[in-house]
């Protein structure tokens, strides 16, 4: 039978970031502003859904920025790292015939 093995505490954390919907509204305002090129004639005038999709492709443009860099900056400064030492290997070449 196996021995149990003991599993010491990870060096590092991963940290993910919160849900969002910004890159569905991305999504959103770039098919805006290709429906507003090819959509001519089509309920509304196609500057109406280009600067529609605009307004939501920046929008949501700077909420995915403001939430990366405010993710980033709540990550704490310093990790304590755990490093296993590894043995220091020399690594010699053949000769040369």
């Amino acid at each position: 039978m196996a021995e149990p093995r003991q599993v010491t505490e990870p060096g590092e954390s991963i940290y993910v970031p919160g849900p969002s919907w910004a890159p569905v509204f991305l999504a959103v305002g770039i098919l805006g502003l290709v429906t507003g090129v090819f959509a001519s004639g089509f309920i509304f005038n196609p500057f109406i859904y280009a600067i529609v999709g605009a307004v939501f492709a920046l929008g949501a443009f700077r909420a995915l920025v403001s939430g990366a860099s405010a993710s980033y900056f709540r990550l704490p400064r310093r990790q304590r790292v755990r490093s296993a030492a590894l043995p220091i290997e020399t690594i010699t070449f053949p000769p040369r015939d």
